[in-house]
């Protein structure tokens, strides 16, 4: 729900978690601390008919964007605290990876402050960060406007980025992407649903870590065989974790993947399943 911006639902989430008996303390101060946090970055998210699930929105503001609605709540952030970008960003940077992580760069988002800009770029080139983060990082670049192209290390490769088309929800990325993903569910959606579930997960994130990097540009082809390779290479990867039998003749022979094609098919699963090894659940 955050990752996708739905705040108004993840408080009435955490509200209902926090009538529910039987859980750890733990758990419980966890999601009154999100639920927190939310209220405060997202008051406009707050007033909600609890039946309906939705906000309850004054006659003279409905034809007001929620991005609108953020700015305001953050213009008048600033005029209480003139530091509260630098607040920001330091709960970005330096507090552990979280949710509030992520919601403290939503908010950046939205400040008019040039020097925001200089400081994600400094903080993507110089700090070792987690792929999915770094791809979080130049999403909040572009929503803020910046506009250029972005080089700097992931891990052993390079990623080369031009700000202003990085995608900011999954149906922007190129059709290419969206036909692996397709291939594999051909293979899998009737007789393996709960394969292709894990598969649109894996997939989803894996983009987000390599995007700019030469293992992405491979998958933009019109070239049937290459996206057959790294459709294969998901799927392997995915049975591989689920239930860790030997399936590569079976799954090369579906992607119709042939003894020229399977350096290149070795390669695109590597990559796959060193992303699932470093631990794919990222930001």
């Amino acid at each position: 729900m955050l990752e996708n911006e739905r705040y108004g639902e993840a408080m009435r989430l955490l509200q209902f978690l926090l009538q529910c008996q039987g859980q750890e303390q733990k758990n419980y101060d966890e999601w009154a601390a999100l639920l927190q946090w939310l209220e405060a970055a997202f008051p406009q998210y707050t007033n909600l008919d609890m039946n309906q699930g939705s906000e309850t929105v004054e006659p003279d503001e409905e034809d007001i964007s929620e991005d609108e609605i953020a700015r305001r709540h953050l213009r008048s952030k600033l005029e209480q605290d003139a530091g509260y970008g630098e607040k920001l960003l330091r709960m970005a940077m330096n507090e552990p990876l979280s949710e509030q992580t992520m919601l403290a760069l939503e908010q950046l988002s939205y400040l008019d402050q040039p020097e925001i800009d200089e400081a994600l770029i400094r903080w993507l080139k110089e700090a070792k960060l987690h792929p999915l983060l770094q791809f979080r990082v130049v999403q909040t670049l572009r929503k803020r406007g910046h506009e250029g192209t972005i080089t700097f290390s992931r891990g052993d490769m390079k990623a080369e980025i031009e700000v202003e088309s990085v995608p900011l929800q999954p149906s922007e990325f190129p059709e290419p992407i969206i036909r692996i993903l397709e291939r594999v569910a051909d293979q899998t959606e009737v007789h393996e649903p709960a394969l292709f579930y894990f598969a649109q997960e894996l997939w989803s994130q894996f983009v987000m870590a390599v995007y700019g990097t030469d293992d992405y540009r491979s998958m933009l082809t019109d070239d049937d065989s290459l996206l057959d390779i790294w459709a294969a290479a998901l799927h392997q990867a995915v049975a591989e974790t689920l239930s860790g039998g030997d399936e590569e003749e079976e799954i090369r022979a579906m992607y119709g993947i042939t003894d020229t094609m399977r350096f290149r098919y070795e390669q695109a699963y590597r990559s796959v399943k060193q992303f699932v090894a470093a631990g794919m659940s990222g930001p």
